[in-house]
């Protein structure tokens, strides 16, 4: 067992209390229930037992529908309230705020890597500020892992080929554990890690202290060195879609299917091309599919959701400082 293992963490984020006064509630209605039950099995068993003289032959009394009403609306009344405070907490948890810290977490066996917004990347450690909420976008290098704080009562699967995300907002400054709650091979165990709860000013101290290069440029440079440019930029003779204001917007495909460019829709069209084809392009994108990392997907993707429009004069095409392989298209 690690050191300073507690069966019962601490309360560090905004989610912690409302979670255990409803994991308290289920607590508290099963052990009532279950003393109940075996209180009235055992005082029935000595009342009814074989050497004890009872009319068993009594009728049973015609108000029995009265016990019957109550032993169905008193467990309606009681699931009702689990599932609706249940749903609330998972609506909490599920909707992830506008106004976040967004990180990307790789997980890959036996390790979790984090990247920063701002460049630094730090890997089975998590810094983070204290008060600000945090949104993590995970997706796994090779088997299914699970990104669990058991301090921050949150947990996410982290999934091969597929996006999912979790949020939280530390609310206690300290160092918490980190582990990976599925099991994902002969060192699982070893796949854990911490998180660092900082004042603001630390953080930003700690922030600046990084010499990595932030994921736009290095999306950016990764766009130019596989020659996305000559094929992504803004005018009639770009063979592929535009990249600009592209994330979030919704995209026409050939089919006349109309989807939205999030981050799944850009990771599918860098790797896959040809699965959503774009209105009025063709599919001429080759794959990048076992060509690029998990990492170098999240920094095109950053780098296409940074870029703007770019001015373009008398019908020249401008390149766009556009992203990788894919995004807007399917085609391409």
């Amino acid at each position: 067992m690690e050191p300073g293992f507690q069966l019962f963490p601490d309360q560090a984020s905004s989610f912690a209390p409302g979670v255990d006064a409803l994991y308290a509630f289920l607590l508290m209605i099963a052990a009532f229930f279950t003393i109940l039950i075996f209180l009235a099995i055992v005082v029935l068993s000595l009342y009814y037992r074989r050497s004890a003289v009872r009319d068993r032959k009594q009728r049973v009394s015609a108000k029995l529908w009265i016990l019957e009403a109550v032993w169905i609306v008193v467990p309606l009344v009681l699931t009702m309230v689990m599932f609706v405070w249940g749903a609330a907490a998972y609506f909490e948890q599920r909707v992830m705020p506008t106004n976040a810290i967004e990180l990307t977490v790789v997980g890959k066996q036996w390790m979790w890597k984090i990247q920063h917004p701002q460049g630094r990347s730090e890997i089975n450690e998590l810094h983070v500020p204290l008060g600000q909420p945090v949104v993590l976008r995970m997706v796994s290098e090779d088997v299914i892992h699970s990104f669990y704080l058991p301090a921050f009562r949150v947990k996410m699967d982290v999934l091969p080929q597929r996006y999912t995300s979790l949020w939280f907002q530390a609310t206690k400054p300290g160092r918490y554990h980190l582990f990976c709650a599925e099991y994902c091979g002969t060192e699982h165990a070893d796949m854990s890690g911490h998180v660092i709860v900082m004042q603001p000013a630390e953080y930003a101290e700690w922030l600046a202290g990084g010499e990595e290069q932030p994921p736009v440029s290095a999306g950016e440079q990764l766009f130019t060195r596989r020659g996305c440019n000559t094929c992504h930029f803004q005018g009639d003779q770009a063979r592929g879609p535009s990249l600009a204001n592209l994330f979030g917007q919704p995209v026409q495909l050939a089919d006349g299917t109309v989807v939205t460019a999030d981050e799944a829709y850009l990771r599918e069209s860098i790797l896959n091309p040809a699965a959503k084809t774009v209105a009025g392009y063709q599919t001429i994108m080759p794959t990048f599919e076992g060509q690029l990392s998990e990492e170098q997907i999240f920094h095109l993707i950053e780098y296409i959701k940074s870029l703007t429009v770019v001015p373009v004069e008398s019908g020249q095409p401008a390149p766009v400082d556009a992203p990788a392989p894919t995004v807007e298209r399917g085609p391409s």
